[in-house]
């Protein structure tokens, strides 16, 4: 089972950008990557997700436009770019993978992110 370890978060103002990285333990190139995010008093869930074959990416309604997922096979390193950050993107960030048609495991530690003035 593939381990992720997340890293890139901060305190920043609101407009700013933070990159989030996930990095795995092994090559992870045949497995679909997420980003989920927990808020606090809220359930954890997935904001964007990367596929396996072609990188196909998909954004939840209330990131679209403004996040992006890439992924790094070689570096074994999947991406969060996260642009004008608002205080409601506030919340611990995590990764995870699974293989298509699977639940999503190899949880992380997650990595905090903040956004206030």
């Amino acid at each position: 089972q593939v381990q992720l370890v997340e890293s890139g978060g901060g305190l920043v103002q609101p407009g700013d950008s933070l990159t989030l990285s996930c990095t795995a333990s092994e090559d992870f190139s045949s497995l679909v990557v997420g980003w989920f995010r927990q808020a606090p008093g809220k359930d954890r869930g997935l904001i964007a997700s990367i596929s396996n074959i072609g990188g196909i990416s998909r954004y939840a309604d209330s990131v679209k436009g403004r996040f992006t997922i890439s992924r790094d096979n070689p570096k074994k390193t999947v991406y969060l770019q996260m642009n004008s950050l608002k205080p409601e993107d506030t919340a611990v960030y995590y990764c995870a993978a699974k293989r298509p048609g699977w639940d999503y495991d190899g949880w992380g530690q997650g990595t905090q992110v903040t956004v206030s003035s």
